[in-house]
């Protein structure tokens, strides 16, 4: 028997790459859009589904998908809190994600939004873009060898920014509560508040623990920053406080921000808005409308080549291993059912 798989949010360009590296053969469904509620209908007849982050996939999708017969409920992410684990759990599903993919996809967007800011490119470019070709005193600005970067968490994601970073000449330092052995040969670890102190760009790359590090980019944390200061957040919009940022931004504290993510972004990332009064958050709208000293991309870190050849292979093997082994390394624990 051959399994039914339906994946959601499959761009036009990611298409070739589902089918070029289905091995196993899979029928496959591909949708477009991201799973909701009012899409559910095409998941019916499937065996499988694989998600993408900000698909919905809470009890009442879940619930369908058990009418529908659907045992496999994977994401191609890191991340899984688009997941009702409990109610997976109830209707005895198994949950899979991929663990990691290539880091230098997100390491890349970092150390490019902050150079861009760094020597004011976008500033640059949508002046000469107008025709004005006039050098003004934006355009100056400093080499990144004479700069201190900092990189909060220095996993694969982190110390591969740091390398890329060092490799410019920058003198990096870094902060995690573990200091592996080689990111030691890459960063001077300090402390969180003399990185602060310290740092001309700072880089976030440590996971979302709800409840416990929510917003820590909040106004204690800026304040600690040096003046002038850039600050990258290509990790978990939670991890930041929107509000504090813009005040930042707008009091000249941080000359520069740049994200590729936010809280709640299925809120706007993935759509196109007639105008600015159309989106939900009034912060989220302020910060988008001080281009060019913040630049956001709509959470297209891991939107390489290589690193989508990662989320696909690695959620295929997932669904393999639980056809022919009855388990995957990938798994995810679920809680007790009710």
């Amino acid at each position: 028997m051959t399994l039914k798989v339906v994946c959601y949010g499959v761009r036009p360009n990611e298409v070739p790459f589902f089918e070029k590296l289905n091995k196993y053969n899979f029928e496959l469904k591909l949708v477009e859009e991201l799973l909701n509620h009012d899409n559910i209908d095409t998941a019916e007849g499937m065996d499988a589904v694989i998600l993408r982050g900000n698909c919905v996939a809470d009890r009442t999708n879940i619930e369908k998908m058990n009418e529908y017969g659907i045992k496999y409920v994977f994401t191609r992410t890191v991340g899984f809190n688009h997941i009702d684990l409990q109610a997976a759990a109830d209707y005895n599903m198994s949950v899979a994600r991929v663990p990691g993919y290539s880091p230098n996809a997100i390491a890349e967007l970092s150390l490019t939004l902050a150079m861009s800011l760094l020597r004011h490119v976008a500033h640059t470019v949508n002046k000469t873009s107008k025709y004005d070709f006039r050098v003004d005193g934006t355009m100056f600005s400093k080499e990144i060898r004479n700069c201190k970067v900092g990189i909060i968490g220095t996993g694969k994601i982190g110390l591969t920014e740091a390398k890329l970073f060092k490799g410019l000449g920058a003198d990096v330092y870094g902060f995690d509560v573990f200091q592996s052995e080689e990111a030691k040969h890459v960063v001077k670890f300090v402390e969180m508040d003399d990185l602060l102190e310290r740092c001309d760009i700072v880089s976030l790359h440590v996971p979302y623990f709800p409840g416990k590090n929510d917003k820590m980019v909040n106004a204690e944390f800026i304040s600690k920053m040096k003046n002038g200061a850039i600050l990258i957040n290509t990790a978990r919009g939670e991890l930041q406080d929107n509000a504090a940022i813009l005040e930042a931004i707008k009091s000249g504290k941080l000359d520069g921000f740049g994200t590729d993510v936010f809280a709640n972004e299925a809120a706007f990332f993935f759509k196109n808005f007639e105008n600015g009064d159309d989106i939900s958050d009034q912060v989220v709208r302020e910060l988008v409308d001080l281009y060019p000293k913040v630049l956001v991309t709509p959470h297209v870190g891991s939107n390489t080549d290589e690193a989508l050849s990662n989320m696909i292979e690695i959620s295929y093997d997932n669904l393999n291993d639980m056809l022919t082994k009855g388990s995957t390394a990938n798994a995810i624990e679920l809680p007790k059912a009710n």
